[in-house]
């Protein structure tokens, strides 16, 4: 299990409590910037580097790691294929891309393979940063850009009611749950908004999980649009 920090002050600073990431992309000057920004982070510790896919699938399996930040396009092998490879073998690593692309295939690809969030390299130091705090800590991120995709992709669906496996079975506050989980909400923000505490909301996203027979949150969130089980106007 993955240890958040900032759910527990009395652990910020001590070594075990690190969140360790692997760099994986072809570009050596990226990769030396983005370790020099995540290095500033007293909670942040780069444990490896990659420049192919099939390097940073060597390394996910050969070294422990929290988070994974992936590019698209790399040689061998590509960060889609390599998220999905990843994510068979070492389901609790979080996997953050970091790209230059926003087409739909990519965003919708990356997402469906398992990866907790999207961002491009456009993003400020500090949108990196926040991102990987976020997915460690269960959210999933998007870039705006992608995340207009997204919502275009589920809009032109025809939205027509449908039931896929266990999805039957989900509360009205479930639903309600992963309605505001769809439009990008945090944990926190959906407590929030529907005056329950974190800890409630994380336990209906655990359940929501098992009845629809998903690994992520954003897996069950697209199953739902797709279906029609929830919907974001």
């Amino acid at each position: 299990m993955n240890i958040n920090p900032f759910d527990d002050p009395s652990v910020v600073g001590r070594i075990e409590s690190k969140i360790k990431i692997i760099l994986a992309d072809d570009h050596p000057m990226l990769r030396a910037g983005i370790r020099h920004l995540l290095e500033r982070e007293d909670d942040f510790e780069v444990v490896g580097e990659a420049s192919d896919g099939d390097q940073v699938i060597r390394l996910a399996n050969e070294i422990i790691s929290d988070v994974v930040i992936m590019d698209i396009h790399m040689p061998k092998v590509s960060g889609l294929e390599a998220t999905k490879r990843i994510k068979a073998i070492h389901p609790a690593i979080a996997i953050l891309v970091l790209t230059i692309h926003d087409e739909d295939e990519y965003v919708v690809g990356l997402l469906q393979a398992g990866a907790a969030g999207y961002l491009l390299k456009t993003a400020y130091g500090e949108e990196l940063v926040q991102a990987i705090r976020s997915i460690v800590a269960g959210e999933f991120v998007l870039h705006p850009v992608a995340g207009q995709r997204l919502l275009k992709i589920a809009a032109g669906d025809n939205f027509t009611p449908a039931k896929i496996d266990g999805a039957e079975q989900l509360t009205t506050r479930e639903l309600q749950v992963l309605t505001l989980a769809a439009k990008g909400m945090s944990n926190r923000d959906i407590a929030g908004d529907l005056d329950i505490r974190v800890r409630t909301v994380k336990g209906h996203l655990v359940n929501i999980f098992a009845k629809m027979q998903v690994g992520s949150r954003i897996e069950a969130v697209l199953n739902a649009l797709k279906k029609g089980l929830i919907r974001l106007d």
